[in-house]
């Protein structure tokens, strides 16, 4: 049994699921044809002495509960409790994806931020204030490239950290 549980959750296409592979060593198909995420899916990972029970949310713009995918992940942030959120942004696209992010922090579970694809934020001349961003949401925010196993060890040690506070 898993000493606690964190749910990824984030927008369509933010690369969630390449997280929750990479995290898990789940080998799953990484797409979004319909229907392919509407149930979550489980897996585990262990980390400095901790077993964390990892659960991938559907991909959703918001917690609002008019489409079947919100629903599901407003029910399990809000009813399931899960011990932790790792919020999944496109690090390219931060103004359509923080919406969600209000949202799940409006819940009352520790957040952590995790904008990914820094690689195409950066191409595209972004330059992201993580410091900044991390003060005004009141939560951790880390960068990764998930596709290239880039930040995924920062984002365990963060989920671990959250437990121990």
């Amino acid at each position: 049994m898993a000493d606690f549980t964190i749910a990824l959750a984030g927008n369509p296409n933010t690369g969630k699921s390449t997280i929750f592979n990479a995290l898990t060593g789940a080998r799953q198909h990484v797409g979004n044809w319909p229907g392919k995420t509407v149930e979550k899916r489980e897996g585990l990972f262990r980390y400095n002495g901790f077993e964390v029970e990892v659960v991938d949310l559907p991909g959703t713009y918001s917690l609002s509960a008019y489409s079947l995918e919100e629903e599901i992940a407003r029910d399990f942030i809000v009813k399931a409790k899960p011990f932790g959120v790792v919020n999944v942004i496109d690090a390219s696209n931060l103004e359509r994806n923080l919406y969600l992010t209000t949202q799940i922090l409006e819940t009352g579970v520790p957040v952590i931020i995790v904008l990914n694809m820094k690689d195409q934020a950066e191409s595209r001349g972004y330059q992201i204030n993580i410091q900044q961003l991390a003060e005004q949401l009141k939560s951790p925010v880390l960068l990764t490239i998930a596709s290239k196993n880039n930040g995924l060890d920062e984002l365990k040690r963060a989920i671990v950290a959250m437990r121990k506070n």
